[in-house]
């Protein structure tokens, strides 16, 4: 059943890297998009390595690039992803956009009607991050 004339409604957060908490700098590097309707949950990334060592010369690039890595292979599911694998798309999103203080943090949780949720991802991708 949709909802908006073909559009659903889905939320999305931006990931972003602090490098230096302290300092509370920090930049996009990524966008994860749920859209309950659709049971779809999806995240992209892109990591400026300029930017993170502007920020912060000493930043542990391949450490950020890992955290990144492990916010998609949640959206994935199955093996890669970990004690998340078991969880329906929904409690995977919630728990990835819950605020912690590392170097990759998310944003505050927006929203929109989309047709296509993969696609948004791309969009947001290209608009908010790259």
């Amino acid at each position: 059943m949709s909802g908006h004339g073909g559009r659903e409604v889905f939320e999305y957060a931006l990931l972003r890297v602090v490098p230096r908490v302290e300092r509370g700098e920090c930049f996009n590097a990524g966008v994860v998009v749920y859209c309950r309707a659709r049971s779809f949950v999806s995240a992209r990334t892109h990591l400026d390595e300029t930017k993170l060592r502007a920020l912060d010369p000493a930043a542990d690039v391949t450490g950020v690039r890992a955290a990144l890595r492990a916010v998609e292979y949640v959206c994935c599911g199955g093996d890669i992803a970990g004690q998340a694998a078991v969880d329906d798309v929904g409690r995977r999103f919630r728990w990835l956009i819950a605020p912690r203080s590392t170097v990759v943090q998310p944003g505050p949780v927006h929203t929109g009607l989309t047709a296509d949720p993969a696609v948004e991802v791309e969009r947001l991708l290209t608009l908010l991050v790259r």
